[in-house]
């Protein structure tokens, strides 16, 4: 009896491409973002909290900015030459924090950095949906999820290994990350094929009261589980800063992001396949629990193996959740309107994420660090009681 093609063997090679994009634009923005938050608190003199609202900001600017991207990328029937241009002001951004010498200069930089993030994050989320056969959604979101997740702890790694050999020149190592960023555009220029999409009918406003209307109640629902889980999980920027407090040397901050993402990378895809096979709700809710684990570990420990499990285990949730989540849009949205609909469950989150991160930093200095946890674990099991919500009809319910 032939044996049957392993899924990674079936997916198209721009599938693979747009993961390879996807990784060397993380290894330039966590060559930065690993140092980021130890630079702005030691260097620039800038309060945790200042540091939770422009964390919340940035990320929320490019969640928000995804809404109107998807939309564009319906209406054009074109996905591709949005991602190019969102990767591309993403590399341009890159200067701007080796030239940073205050608060102003990091906002600026962080803002336009995630606006690029914005505009190309749903046509590139919709591109994979085009182009992955359907059978197979889940496998494609985790591989393209593990590449991604293979430059966020390669961009950490790098930073160390130059803060130790420039003597912490912060700076030095936000010039470095150009060089990646530049290699990501071309790649996705001329490695990465769309798929045509014939133009069957007159265009219309995407966001328009009929088509919104054509988004059914499971993708709500999908949705609002999505917010209510990005009000869980603010920015990681706080696992960097979390092991600071435990005494963790400047240089090796960046290793809090190689260990999280090590179990990212190599979980994701196994777990995307997963999704293939088993009920979304189920992973979800394994995955909210392992969350609240993590932030149960993190809220009681700064150091040992206490806040490391706790790392792994943040690392083990974000892998078995975050292509679910977006296998889950797939699977609830129209097909021609999967750009739109991706925007709006990202501008949701991003709504989220501006608020999980400025009471974050909030909790943090004026109650302490564990209390910024412990808020996690109360937003997660929020999220868990929604899933009991979950409406009848669902794809994979």
């Amino acid at each position: 009896m032939p044996s049957t093609p392993q899924p990674l063997r079936k997916l198209p090679a721009s599938i693979w491409a747009l993961g390879f994009v996807s990784l060397l634009m993380d290894v330039s923005s966590e060559l930065i973002h690993s140092l980021l938050p130890v630079f702005m608190v030691t260097t620039l003199g800038i309060s945790v909290l200042v540091v939770g609202l422009i964390e919340g900001a940035a990320e929320a600017t490019a969640l928000i900015v995804k809404v109107f991207s998807g939309a564009l990328s319906d209406y054009w029937g074109k996905r591709k030459p949005l991602a190019v241009l969102g990767y591309g002001l993403g590399a341009l951004s890159k200067p701007l924090f080796a030239l940073a010498t205050s608060s102003g200069w990091i906002i600026t930089a962080r803002l336009a950095d995630r606006v690029g993030k914005g505009i190309r994050g749903a046509p590139r989320d919709a591109l994979v949906a085009d182009i992955a056969p359907p059978e197979l959604r889940g496998a494609a979101f985790g591989l393209r999820q593990s590449l991604d997740t293979v430059g966020a702890f390669l961009g950490p790694m790098l930073a160390i290994g130059f803060m130790l050999l420039w003597q912490d020149d912060f700076r030095a190592v936000f010039w470095v990350a150009s060089v990646p960023a530049v290699l990501c555009v071309a790649l996705l220029v001329w490695g990465v094929r769309e798929p045509d999409r014939p133009l069957t009918h007159k265009r219309i406003n995407p966001i328009s009261r009929a088509n919104l209307a054509r988004l059914s109640t499971a993708y709500w629902w999908v949705v609002g589980v999505g917010a209510v889980f990005t009000l869980a999980r603010f920015s990681e920027a706080f696992l960097v800063l979390r092991a600071q407090q435990g005494g963790l040397a400047l240089a090796w901050t960046p290793v809090v992001l190689i260990g999280m993402n090590i179990v990212y990378a190599a979980c994701a895809y196994p777990f995307g396949k997963l999704a293939d096979k088993m009920r979304h709700t189920a992973l979800l809710g394994w995955g909210l629990l392992l969350l609240i684990a993590a932030d149960s570990l993190l809220a009681s420990s700064n150091s040992g193996w206490v806040f490391w499990l706790g790392v792994a285990l943040w690392g083990l949730h974000m892998a078995m959740t975050q292509g679910l989540l977006a296998a889950m849009v797939a699977d609830t949205a129209p097909a021609d309107l999967r750009g739109t609909a991706y925007g709006f469950f990202n501008l949701l989150s991003g709504v989220a994420l501006l608020v999980a991160s400025g009471l974050a930093g909030w909790l943090w200095q004026f109650f302490g660090a564990s209390f910024t946890f412990m808020a996690g674990i109360g937003f997660a099991t929020l999220a868990l009681g929604l899933l009991a919500l979950q409406p009848r009809g669902s794809v994979h319910p």
